[in-house]
């Protein structure tokens, strides 16, 4: 417990901090990554699921293909293709110090086109990650580098960008470096949350207050709000949008004030992707994991290490004592300064206190916490697990599935956020084979959601490491994926096709390892979106009789290979 309590004191300590000056970054440096007219359909720090969104993410008029420009003088310095994430992606290094990204793109400019190429077949991996040597791509100013797609995790066509610190790689919002993007619409604040600090935040459902707007700004509905806790904190909904625009987009500030005085505020800049998924954090992640509106905290919780909140007079939470009514006033900005203000008084009428008898083992951020399981199952969390203090349940039940050869542990509830760190470990039956035991897989289930992962073995014990609560079981997986080829099949006649296609299905949805090879030799398929992986014929596949190999391998090691031969 004393390295909770030292955790507060700290965090009382850093309370009384000075607020950061605001940073200065250069103006007009960076062009518009587009030859068409900047508009935005998401910004820096916009909400997504489990993450903040990390840079700009421009409109290609709903088409593919459009020209990607150099935002400045550098050289390309990497490149990536992945089959989720950024799908295809160039980053270029910029004499000021700077990074700037371009992601879900086509294809490349040719050269460069051609020097992955060769670097995949060299690896043989269409999925890289290539450090590039600063003095073979320079680029200028404007140059053509790609073509803009939908590559990735894309929903739809459009280009991400992307503008980093080369040396830190800590993102930078990009709507501070003056790009001609035109904005003097404020925010809008849509609702206000309070919520009771006696309690843990995922242990409560927040009081909604609706809020209208007046030619004076935003108001609750009542104005003066009356609370029976002594303790409170504060969330909002806030969106943005930009002139000519009707995107909801992120905002950039939320500020609290007390009787004019600032509490504290959040701010969308100098974010990196080891710290993105805070992003659960900052929301009420019960509420929207309910269904219900993002919700921002206007309080900062323990556990967010290298947070987006900067204290003023405290850390967000508001004691009470008394009668005496608190003027509460909260901004939302975006980052051209446009402000949206919300205004209302808070009246404290004491209530005696409910008795709460919640299920389940107290847990606390910034502590190694170990769960109290059964005899063949139990967990335990890292340092860096929660974001805040709250119960953790524990139930055991029998599974009666022929294939899960472990009974059933459900840890914690699906509302509450990890950052990472939940390690479960699970006693398999008694009188497996080492065959069955090599097909084991540990199977995490919430609702119609599966993640399957292959386990460690410590003494007769599978372990293996998750990112969210739910139910966890041991499954042997003895079922070997399937390759399923789309329009073609053994002996086919393919020299009036432009490509080959198959799609890979599994029992459990998880496969690793497709390899694809022509004649014995490697051959590059692509695989966007985890889908479908497709062969586009080229000079790797000359006219005449070929052989093509395909094999696959699923989570518990299960292989599949097919052989097929065809004529070009």
């Amino acid at each position: 417990m004393r390295y909770f309590f030292l955790l507060v004191l700290i965090t009382g300590f850093n309370s009384f901090a000075q607020q950061p000056a605001p940073p200065v970054y250069p103006k007009n440096y960076f062009r518009n990554p587009l030859g068409i007219a900047p508009s935005l359909a998401g910004n820096f720090g916009e909400l997504r699921p489990n993450h903040y969104h990390m840079g700009l993410d421009f409109k290609t008029n709903r088409a593919e293909n459009l020209p990607v420009y150099a935002a400045a003088d550098g050289y390309i310095a990497r490149v990536k293709i992945e089959p989720f994430g950024f799908g295809r992606a160039i980053y270029i290094n910029h004499p000021n110090g700077y990074t700037t990204l371009y992601a879900h793109l086509n294809a490349f400019y040719p050269a460069l086109e051609e020097y992955i190429k060769q670097e995949q077949y060299k690896r043989e991996s269409w999925s890289v990650s290539l450090e590039i040597p600063p003095g073979m791509f320079t680029v200028k100013k404007g140059d053509f580098i790609a073509n803009s797609g939908n590559s990735g995790g894309s929903q739809g066509p459009h280009l991400h960008f992307e503008i980093r610190n080369t040396s830190t790689e800590v993102n930078l919002n990009p709507m501070l470096f003056g790009l001609p993007i035109p904005d003097k619409v404020p925010p809008a604040i849509q609702r206000l949350a309070i919520y009771d600090r006696n309690q843990g935040i995922y242990e409560q459902t927040p009081k909604i207050i609706a809020v209208k707007k007046t030619a004076a700004g935003y108001t609750t509905v009542p104005a003066v709000i009356t609370v029976n806790s002594n303790k409170v904190s504060f969330a909002v909904t806030s969106y943005d949008t930009h002139s000519g625009s009707s995107n909801l987009n992120g905002i950039y500030q939320g500020i609290l004030y007390e009787d004019g005085k600032e509490v504290i505020r959040f701010t969308m800049d100098n974010i990196g992707y080891e710290t993105t998924r805070y992003m659960n954090a900052h929301i009420d992640y019960k509420t929207k994991a309910g269904g219900g509106p993002y919700l921002q905290h206007l309080s900062q919780p323990a556990g967010y290490a290298n947070s987006i909140y900067q204290p003023g007079t405290g850390n967000g939470v508001i004691e009470l004592t008394g009668q005496t009514a608190r003027n509460i006033k909260i901004e939302t900005k975006d980052a051209d300064g446009n402000t949206a203000t919300l205004q209302f008084t808070l009246q404290y009428k004491p209530a005696p206190a409910g008795n709460k008898n919640l299920p389940g083992e107290m847990f606390y951020p910034g502590m190694l916490n170990v769960g109290q399981g059964s005899d063949d199952g139990d967990f335990y969390m890292t340092e860096k697990a929660l974001y805040d203090s709250v119960r953790v349940n524990y139930v055991r039940a029998v599974s009666l599935h022929p294939a899960v050869v472990s009974a059933v542990h459900t840890i914690g509830n699906t509302g509450t956020p990890v950052q990472e760190g939940l390690i479960v470990r699970i006693r398999p039956r008694s009188g497996l084979t080492d065959d069955q035991l090599s097909r084991i897989v540990m199977q995490r289930f919430a609702g119609a959601k599966k993640q399957v992962v292959k386990p460690q073995w410590q003494q007769g014990w599978a372990m293996a490491k998750f990112r969210d609560f739910g139910s966890f079981q041991l499954v042997i997986d003895d079922t070997p994926p399937e390759i399923i080829p789309v329009g073609f099949k053994d002996s086919a006649d393919l020299s009036k096709a432009t490509r080959i296609m198959v799609t890979v299905k599994d029992n459990l949805d998880e496969f690793k390892n497709f390899r694809a090879e022509l004649d014995g030799k490697w051959l590059r398929f692509t695989n966007d979106k985890g889908r479908n992986f497709i062969y586009i014929f080229d000079e790797q596949c000359a006219p005449g009789q070929h052989q093509l190999t395909l094999s696959v391998t699923d989570e518990a090691g299960n292989i599949t290979t097919r052989m097929f031969t065809f004529s070009r």
